[in-house]
């Protein structure tokens, strides 16, 4: 029974995306970080195909109170950690280095499916988002925040272009309390979609839970973790959901292979530095038509895997194209 399947039972619905495409590409062995341990899909297939133990860590508290009917199972094999994947470092301390790290990025199924989390534009509820229930709520942002700004985070985050017309929407609509209030908004300024299309609200809904969790300054200050924690031969895979997670992602590895024509223009031309990681998948892996008719949700996923060499971990966020807003204050 391959990973993906096993994890299909009742008691585990949650099907970990391209799971068989990382244990195609990595040994199944020693130490790894989950960084985003979730309804524990990673962690149970990497310890089911034979991994010593897995660090799982999550921020949000759901996590480790569902996991809590399984987690005994695994004994010490299994170590659960509260937190963020960008604190892996600290959160790992007594079992560095690693041989491996896997991050699954975005939000999870069982985020969307509470509808009292406010992650959903299809369920009614609070309009919140936090993942790990700390820090301002969505409702604060929309509720809060500039037209400009509004508009500067549907843009970059969401890549939606009726950022504008949205963003002043939102703004003669105020207050907005609710998930359903914040989705009938976005509808009224748009298309109505065709079919296969995707809803009308999604990448504005994408744009502010990114914003809300500063989820690309997250990642990559998780990404920069993952390369000071592996062993030399480790492994990093990382799943991404939409093109700016996979470009963050992509030029970093590159930029620590030394493929991204990086470094500081005022540094000298012979300078070279040791690549720190090397690329293990040429070009991002994506789901076979057998996993997208079991799993739907891997439709958009992508996967690179890269491995760590004996050099220094290196320094540097350039061309890494973050969008302009990483690191701005949002209210």
């Amino acid at each position: 029974m391959s990973p993906a399947a096993h994890m299909s039972s009742p008691d585990a619905p949650h099907l970990p995306v391209l799971i068989d495409a990382i244990l195609d590409h990595v040994p199944a062995s020693g130490t790894w970080v989950d960084g985003t341990f979730g309804a524990g899909g990673y962690t149970r297939a990497l310890l089911e195909a034979g991994v010593e133990r897995v660090i799982a860590i999550d921020r949000d508290p759901l996590a480790h109170e569902m996991a809590e009917n399984w987690a005994g199972s695994y004994q010490d094999r299994l170590i659960q950690r509260s937190g963020t994947f960008s604190d892996m470092a600290a959160l790992s301390e007594g079992f560095l280095p690693v041989d491996g790290v896997v991050l699954d990025l975005g939000v999870s199924s069982m985020q969307l499916d509470q509808a009292e989390r406010g992650f959903s534009f299809l369920r009614d509820g609070p309009l919140d988002m936090r993942m790990g229930q700390q820090g301002i709520s969505a409702a604060e942002l929309v509720n809060s925040a500039s037209e400009p700004l509004l508009a500067d985070i549907l843009f970059q985050y969401g890549e939606e272009r009726a950022s504008r017309r949205i963003a002043r929407a939102i703004i003669a609509a105020r207050p907005l309390t609710t998930t359903l209030e914040l989705a009938d908004v976005i509808l009224a300024c748009l298309p109505k979609s065709k079919p296969g299309q995707s809803h009308p609200a999604t990448r504005s809904f994408q744009a502010i839970r990114i914003a809300v969790n500063d989820e690309f300054g997250e990642l990559i200050k998780g990404l920069e973790a993952a390369e000071q924690v592996l062993r030399p031969g480790g492994h990093l895979a990382v799943v991404t959901f939409h093109s700016l997670e996979d470009r963050i992602v992509k030029r970093f590895i590159q930029s620590r292979a030394g493929k991204s024509g990086g470094g500081s223009r005022h540094a000298p031309a012979t300078q070279e530095v040791a690549a720190s990681l090397i690329p293990v998948t040429r070009r991002a892996v994506t789901a076979t038509e057998a996993e997208l008719e079991r799993n739907p949700r891997s439709r958009s996923a992508k996967l690179r895997v890269a491995q760590r060499t004996g050099a220094p971990a290196l320094e540097g966020r350039a061309r890494l194209g973050l969008p302009k807003l990483v690191g701005k204050e949002l209210i």
